[in-house]
This record gives C-alpha cells, sequence and structure tokens, in this order.
C-alpha cells in the first residue's frame, strides 16, 4: 500500500552565523526524515538533525553548474511521494534569489503540502555583521535589492540602471562579484558620481567574513588586489562609511580562527557555541565516542546498593549521564542514593549532576584526580566510595585513596571508543595547514590525536591543553603543546588561546 505524501518545509538557514536560523526552522531540522541542503549553508546546522542530509549545490567552488534546479525540485518531490518529512534548508532566505518559489511551484502542481520557513537573507547580514545600516535615516531611507546574476537566457537585462543610478538610497547587488566591473562602470555612466561608497562584504556573518569598502570607480580593482571570491554582495551608499564607527563581528577576540574541537561530537554544543561566540570557526574532530558500558552487571549491583555508601565521586560527566540513565533503566531515580554524599572533579562535572536536580557536597578547588583525591580525604571521610568511571583513565584517585585507607568501590559506568580517522573536513584543514589551533580536554583525547595527527600537520598547528596533566599526556605522545589552561575547564581554554593571539 503506498504511504501517503509527506509534507516539504523550504526553510531559510540564514546567511553563515548557525546561530541565525529561527526556532522554527530548528524545529524543522530535528523533524526531518530527509535534509536537501544548499552549498551555502553552514553545515554546523547539520547537527540539529538525525535525518539523512544531502549537498544540493548548483555550481561547485569553480562556478560551474553540477546540479540543475529541475533535477532538486525533483528530488524534493521524489523523497515527498515516499511519505517522508522533507527540509529543503537554503542559505539566507528561500525566496529573495533563492529559487525557493520555483520549488514551492513544483510542490503545488504534484499536491505536496509545504510551508515556508522565512531566513535572515544575505543582505541585511552582510550589512549588520559588516558594520553599516542599510536604511539610517541620516543615509538612506530606502534599500533596492538587485540580483548580480540574472538569468542567462533573458534576451536583455531587466535592470533599469538609469533609475538604479538615480535611486535615493542603499543598492545591494547579490552575486553580482563576477561584473562588478560591469555596474559599476554602468551606475557611473548613467550618472551615479566615482566617489560613491561602496563596499564588498565576503562570506558573511563567518569568520570567513572580508570586508572592503572604496569609492565605486575604484572598487572593481580593490577586488582584484584583495583576491575576493564569492559569496559576496556589492553594497553602494553613503550607509557603508559608518563601517569605521560600528563595526563589531572582527573586534571579536578570536575572528577568524579555526579551532579543533576534539570532545565527542554528541557533546561539544558548548564548545561549538564558545568558538562562535568568539568569532571563531569550530571544526569537529572528535577524538573519542561515549558508549554504554558493554556489561553492566556490577553497574546495576552499585546502583542497587547506592545508599550504602558514604560518598559517591563522578569525575566527567559522562559518568553522572550514565549512572543515572542505567538508574532510571532499572526504575529508580535519586532516591537510591539515600543520604550518600556527592564529590565532583569540576564546575562542569557538577552542572551535569544539576540535570537530575542534584547538587555537589564536594569540588574541588583544583579540578583534577589529585585535587579531587586530597579534598575527599581532607573530609575525614572513612568511606565507604563508590566511583562510577570510565573502561579507561588514570588511577590517581584509586591510589590515592587506598593509600589513605578509604575504601573505594569502582564500576565501569561508560566506555571511551577512539576515533579510527579524522573528520574529513578536519583532515583537510589540517593537510591545507588551514587549522589554527586544535584544543584537548584529556589525556585520553591528546594521546588518539598524536595517533591519527599527520607528521606534516604537526608544526603547522598550535595545540591548547585543559591541564598540565593533559599537557604532559600530549608531550609524551609527540605532540608540542603551545598553552595550558589556568583554569581546568574549556572556557579556561578558550581564555588561554585569547592571550596567546593577544600576544602575536
Amino acid at each position: 500500500m503506498q504511504s501517503a505524501p509527506g509534507k516539504v518545509y523550504l526553510v531559510g538557514g540564514g546567511p553563515g552565523d548557525p546561530g541565525l536560523i529561527s526556532l522554527k526552522g530548528l524545529r524543522c531540522l530535528q523533524e526531518a526524515d530527509f535534509i536537501l541542503y544548499d552549498g551555502l549553508v553552514n553545515p554546523l546546522l547539520l547537527r540539529h538533525t538525525r535525518a539523512h542530509a544531502e549537498r544540493t549545490a548548483r555550481a561547485d567552488s569553480a562556478g560551474r553548474r553540477t546540479l540543475q534546479q529541475e533535477q532538486i525540485n525533483e528530488k524534493l518531490v521524489e523523497e515527498a511521494l515516499k511519505g517522508k518529512i522533507v527540509v529543503r534548508l537554503k542559505g539566507g532566505d528561500p525566496y529573495i534569489f533563492g529559487r525557493g518559489s520555483e520549488e514551492a511551484e513544483a510542490l503545488a502542481a504534484h499536491g505536496i503540502e509545504f510551508e515556508v520557513v522565512p531566513g535572515i537573507t544575505a543582505a541585511t547580514a552582510a550589512a549588520e555583521y559588516a558594520g553599516f545600516s542599510l536604511t539610517h535615516r541620516d543615509k538612506a531611507s530606502a534599500v533596492c535589492l538587485i540580483t548580480g546574476h540574472e538569468d542567462p537566457t533573458k534576451p536583455e537585462s531587466a535592470l533599469d540602471f538609469p533609475l538604479l543610478a538615480r535611486f535615493p538610497g542603499t543598492l545591494v547587488f547579490y552575486m553580482g562579484l563576477h561584473r562588478l566591473q560591469h555596474i559599476a562602470e554602468t551606475l557611473i555612466q548613467e550618472g551615479m558620481s566615482p566617489q560613491m561608497p561602496a563596499a564588498i562584504v565576503t562570506k558573511a556573518s563567518t569568520p570567513s567574513q572580508r570586508v572592503v569598502v572604496d569609492e565605486l570607480a575604484r572598487l572593481p580593482q580593490r577586488v582584484l588586489e584583495e583576491e575576493l571570491s564569492p559569496p559576496s554582495l556589492i553594497i553602494v551608499g553613503e550607509c557603508v562609511q559608518m563601517r569605521d564607527r560600528i563595526k563589531w563581528f572582527e573586534l571579536k577576540s578570536l575572528f577568524g580562527k579555526r579551532i579543533g574541537i576534539t570532545r565527542p561530537a554528541a557533546q561539544a554544543e558548548p564548545q561549538i557555541q564558545a568558538a562562535v561566540e568568539r568569532g571563531a570557526e569550530p571544526v569537529l574532530m572528535p577524538m573519542l565516542e561515549i558508549a554504554p558500558a558493554q556489561e553492566c552487571t556490577e553497574l546495576d549491583e552499585a546502583i542497587a546498593k547506592a545508599c550504602t555508601f558514604d560518598w559517591l565521586i563522578f569525575t566527567s560527566a559522562n559518568g553522572v549521564e550514565h549512572f543515572f540513565r542505567r538508574a532510571w533503566e532499572l526504575g529508580r531515580d535519586t532516591r537510591c542514593l539515600g543520604a550518600a554524599k556527592i564529590a565532583c572533579i569540576g564546575s562542569s562535572t557538577a552542572e551535569a549532576l544539576q540535570e537530575f536536580r542534584l547538587r555537589a557536597d564536594l569540588v574541588p578547588e583544583s579540578y583534577c584526580s589529585e585535587g579531587l583525591a586530597e579534598a575527599l580525604i581532607a573530609t575525614g571521610t572513612r568511606g565507604p566510595v563508590l566511583w562510577p568511571r570510565a573502561d579507561r583513565g588514570r588511577e590517581v584517585i584509586t591510589d590515592s585513596l587506598h593509600d589513605a585507607g578509604i575504601p573505594l568501590e569502582t564500576v565501569v559506568a561508560y566506555r571511551h571508543v577512539d576515533a579510527e580517522q579524522l573528520p574529513e573536513q578536519a583532515q583537510r584543514l589540517l593537510d591545507q595547514g588551514d587549522l589554527d589551533w586544535i584544543a584537548l580536554s584529556s589525556p585520553a583525547i591528546a594521546r588518539r590525536l598524536a595517533a591519527l595527527l599527520p607528521e606534516s600537520a604537526r608544526s603547522r598547528t598550535r595545540i591548547a591543553a585543559i591541564s598540565p596533566i593533559t599537557a604532559t599526556a600530549a608531550e609524551e605522545a609527540g605532540l608540542t603543546v603551545d598553552v595550558t589552561a589556568t583554569e581546568f575547564t574549556w572556557d579556561g581554554i578558550f581564555a588561554a588561546i585569547e592571550t596567546a593571539e593577544q600576544k602575536a
């Protein structure tokens, strides 16, 4: 029996900054069964979906056409007819020079239900991230959005350059970089001042954003000198003079830096956000993935008698999550702890407890195993102590508590699974020497990176470690650590990188 047709959402993914997608667009990604995304869409948006995703750029990096619009339309129809929820994820807004209306027409012709989810179009983002307002009341009371790349099958241009040259406001040309010389010359021939302020903004709202401001007559030559490349917008008008006063994006502390995030992919969201907020480009390169324990008998027995321990200690958010997730699966909840107190290795682990409405009784000043063992011994406890931990790791806590005569029971709550290779994007950037930093957050991650990092890339990429212990593990594995955090957290890693960049 043939399934009923599904539904298609034409979603605007915004201009590049992954935070500029709408809440509704985000929900569509989370509910999708199948995604077709444009080449201009930031791949970081795909971390919000588990759907199968296919890239459908209509042209490659050299501008050669690789996929016809009709093929995209057919694919949307084909997947929807299978009963799927389909998201067509487009850069910017689906309809503003995005050909989304053509896709909507194809869907309507086949009787397929669809919705349009508007997105932030490139014009507004490019101007505001570059530092000027398209409609500042002292500069322009109108803005005109214009295609710089018309349908090549048209017999003649539909653009009225005499009218555009007299337009009382700001002109924004989409996709016009390759025709900038023609656009500038024609506007000047039709009466616009050669000294009119103008700008090119490329890769707007991303860490690769570049902005060139000059007089209209000189702008084409500047583009050649600066070797700018698409995607780009041309902005013509008095408003671009505001840039020197109100630019902000390029002033972010790590603007333009590519930083390798080595955490497990499912747990890297806070670090992705931290990098983006600082103007950096996060590059996911997980060295490990986290998996449940292969055999849970000992963990189940520990959960059953958790109330008999004086202390539980957690040395990672993973330990917290897997211990309490397993307790829930067994029909138990936090009441199974009884009067047991909880010690956490650091603030991040303590925050993971809060997800289960629990507060840590002990967090050491020094966020490391040595600090946790010393702090626990200093409480005067005689135990017993339970430690739900990973299947491998340092034995500092075990040895320290044993030496202090405190009975300790350890159980494996989760496993570390080594990455077999670097992700394709990370490998490509390393091979090209285009990755600025790699951040390491544990000795295990440091050792795995050393096993995967090509020798040729080691001298071209700086490394930041979360702690002296991680730095030592990295150096013992043959890596050179450039900076070490003074606060043993991911915020501490970013702070150390910021300090190093300021000194550079």
